[in-house]
């Protein structure tokens, strides 16, 4: 009776690990799914060129981003998950900044005030870029938000789609 008893709570532990190993695998696979038709990472590709004009008419390059980690965040103004996340990207751009580009990508509009509108409704201060079709096609965008965190030469390093948190756009921008 007594080896019945000490024995439990290794059985226990065991139970606990193997359930936190499967929660773990399913996440992971979750994200594979969710990630499967982005741009690869693991071949550290350069982010595909563009010029596109921000809201203020400036024009800008893939390559004007070199020398920080950058993270391009595509998004449409009708989005509600977009909308939800905004405030996450406006304390991300506030608190890192300095360190990190935040660069936004306007996709799937019907005029260019919707995304003017959107920019306002969110006090959003980084670049707003006028995203076309092509872009959306070269990064795989799926739907929205989608991003990817660019290294200091440009690599592609992440990707992700769906909501994020300014903790979790901080980590993703760690190399």
């Amino acid at each position: 009776m007594s080896d019945s008893k000490q024995s439990k709570p290794w059985r226990r532990r065991l139970l606990i690990l193997m359930e936190a190993a499967l929660f773990v695998t399913i996440i992971v696979s979750i994200y594979a799914w969710r990630t499967r038709d982005l741009l690869p990472t693991d071949q550290f590709m350069p982010a595909p060129g563009f010029e596109l004009q921000d809201l203020d008419g400036r024009t800008w390059r893939i390559e004007d981003f070199k020398g920080k980690p950058t993270v391009l965040y595509f998004f449409a103004p009708w989005c509600t998950v977009c909308a939800a996340s905004a405030h996450q990207l406006r304390w991300f751009h506030d608190w890192f900044g300095d360190e990190v580009n935040l660069v936004m990508i306007g996709l799937d509009y019907l005029h260019q005030q919707e995304l003017t509108e959107y920019s306002r409704n969110h006090d959003i201060e980084n670049p707003v870029l006028i995203g076309t079709a092509d872009v959306g096609r070269d990064y795989q965008v799926p739907g929205y938000p989608t991003y990817y965190v660019l290294d200091t030469d440009g690599r592609i390093r992440r990707k992700d789609f769906g909501a994020s948190t300014v903790v979790g756009l901080w980590w993703r921008t760690r190399n």
